[in-house]
């Protein structure tokens, strides 16, 4: 049998157990189980719904709020109809939601009642759960509308760290290769996942995707909290969970519930989006003692499938992202524009992006040859075994030496006292800028600025130490649940990094 789905938004096997819980959703007081069944109508309804409003094929809709089984549906049914949801980040500023909402062209807005008010002035929006809600479903069976080549699915805006955020259009075919790609390994539809990252990112989508195709249940929050996502994993036996270092890390401050709760049902932890910490990836393995782990990367623009195992089944290094993917091309170039074993990324496959919605003014991040340009630098060693250093944009000179803050933060992190890091360089009159440091101790551990900035002196080149180390209780995370360095260079200005 072939791959079966052919729209982005119908992705459910109508012919296995629609019984079987598709979610278990904790949006509410209580947890509520959905069906393949029940989402499978609830889908049907949203599609039949916006066509009887009288959306057209490749109108735009916006979705503001937090994960929910409406979430999906309204994602899902707006797929199905021929329509291109919009996910929009909720904890970017009100002109931002704005911007994104009328730079997508959206002509209504799914959200959820705590988000109502941020629906700009002159767009319709529609709340979760109430009697507008339910007045707009229109039950009954829909046929789904099957897209033409390169017909865009969804837009998915960037976070906008400098500049307005991007909308990145991916189509129905970019994305339902990803899944084709990711169901040919073994069956894992006895999986039971935890999606706490939020849909608007493609942690959290891509999984969503994937589970809806492989007829997994989805334990589903409304969004990220640590002692609320550990229970979770107690209370519903999870055996997947997945997301960002920044949230690993969190979690496993909470070390009163990490040895309290029963977690022993965790097989698979996957970590993506930013580098791990050998540090970190301790701590998860003494967490979760039973689980695989997964340093997983992927990107917005060309999907999550990038590195695979080893063809030679050499075990992959611990901080390794993996071996090239057989169906994605891959490719590393030096600052000299050289191809080595160091540099950015070039990525070809067939999930990549059709482009960037209204921006005549970028250039497209492709080579003429048709790589994507990532930004993200890496280094390959002699097995083929690929490991992230850094972002382009992210790395800084000091008095003439290249610093990447990962790199910082992975000495800092082998510190017994440090729990977490983060790295980031102002602006200094003699060397052009320094790295200044954030740092969360481990529960009950004493450690000084001054012992931390002699750690680094001992275990990594001088010009890599930070010049500043403050201490806090987390630290701050952007909406995609990532570290907010732009806040943490603010606060270093505020506190004066001289030093």
């Amino acid at each position: 049998m072939g791959f079966p789905f052919r729209n982005l938004g119908d992705l459910i096997d109508r012919g296995a157990d629609l019984s079987k819980p598709a979610l278990i959703d904790l949006a509410g007081a209580a947890a509520r189980v959905v069906s393949y069944g029940e989402l499978d109508a609830l889908c049907c309804a949203v599609a039949r719904g916006l066509l009887r409003r009288g959306l057209k094929r490749g109108d735009r809709v916006g979705i503001l709020a937090g994960n929910s089984t409406e979430y999906l549906a309204a994602l899902y049914g707006a797929q199905r109809a021929g329509l291109v949801p919009v996910p929009v980040n909720w904890r970017f500023p009100a002109a931002t939601v704005d911007y994104v909402l009328r730079d997508s062209g959206a002509t209504v807005v799914f959200c959820d009642q705590a988000r109502l008010a941020a629906v700009p002035e002159g767009m319709h929006g529609i709340a979760f759960g109430s009697a507008e809600w339910d007045a707009f479903l229109d039950p009954g069976a829909f046929e789904t509308v099957m897209p033409q080549a390169a017909e865009p699915a969804i837009f998915l805006y960037t976070s906008g760290s400098t500049g307005r955020p991007k909308g990145v259009i991916l189509s129905h075919q970019s994305h339902l290769w990803v899944v084709e790609q990711r169901l040919a390994g073994p069956d894992i539809s006895c999986e039971r996942c935890l999606i706490a990252a939020p849909l608007y990112h493609m942690n959290g989508l891509a999984l969503a995707q994937l589970a809806s195709a492989a007829g997994i249940t989805v334990v589903l929050m409304p969004q990220f909290d640590a002692r609320g996502y550990l229970h979770a994993i107690a209370d519903h036996k999870v055996t997947w969970i997945t997301g960002v270092p920044p949230m690993m890390a969190m979690l496993l401050q909470h070390r009163d519930l990490v040895e309290s709760l029963n977690l022993s049902s965790v097989r698979h932890v996957r970590c993506g989006s930013a580098p791990v910490s050998p540090a970190l990836l301790a701590s998860i393995k003494r967490a979760f003692p039973n689980a695989g782990f997964v340093n997983g990367y992927g990107t917005t623009e060309a999907g999550p499938v990038v590195f695979g195992p080893h063809p030679q089944k050499l075990p992959a290094p611990p901080l390794s992202v993996g071996y090239a993917h057989p169906a994605v091309q891959l490719r590393l170039r030096g600052a000299d524009g050289a191809l080595g074993n160091d540099g950015v990324l070039e990525q070809k496959c067939p999930g990549q992006m059709n482009g960037y919605w209204n921006r005549p003014d970028l250039k497209p991040p492709l080579t003429a040859d048709g790589f994507y340009i990532t930004g993200d630098v890496f280094h390959r060693d002699e097995n083929g075994f690929h490991y992230v250093v850094g972002r382009v944009d992210d790395m800084f000179i000091c008095g003439g030496e290249n610093i990447f803050p990962s790199e910082v933060e992975k000495v800092l992190e082998t510190h017994p006292a440090v729990e977490q890091s983060a790295v980031v360089p102002i602006d200094d009159d003699i060397k052009g800028m320094k790295p200044v440091a954030f740092v969360v101790k481990r529960a009950g551990a004493e450690v000084d600025e001054a012992a931390l900035k002699q750690h680094a002196l001992t275990n990594a080149p001088a010009y890599m130490h930070p010049r500043r180390v403050w201490f806090l209780d987390a630290l701050p995370l952007a909406g995609t649940n990532k570290i907010d360095k732009a806040r943490l260079v603010a606060m270093a200005k505020a506190a004066g990094g001289e030093g």
